[in-house]
């Protein structure tokens, strides 16, 4: 199910107009966008939980010069169903 589909699935479901459904999504996202940034888990009970992860530096090789290259630590959104 790709977003579209979503919220016509939505509107259907909570006799909502597909524009107010889509405002609602797209206002869950952006919650859940703006407290992974905080570094905050996001539980929704019954369904599963956001949550970053910290991810550590690697080591690679440049394929094109064979040169020793090393990739920066970072972060990414994770999710785990119930």
């Amino acid at each position: 199910m790709n977003k579209s589909e979503l919220i016509d699935a939505v509107a259907e479901s909570a006799d909502l107009s597909k524009a107010d459904s889509g405002r609602a999504i797209d206002a869950v996202i952006d919650a859940i966008t703006n407290s992974l940034k905080k570094e905050e888990s996001v539980v929704l009970v019954g369904f599963g939980t956001f949550q970053t992860k910290k991810q550590g530096s690697t080591n690679g090789t440049q394929p094109s010069n064979r040169c020793s290259d090393s990739n920066k630590s970072g972060k990414s959104a994770k999710f785990q169903s119930w």
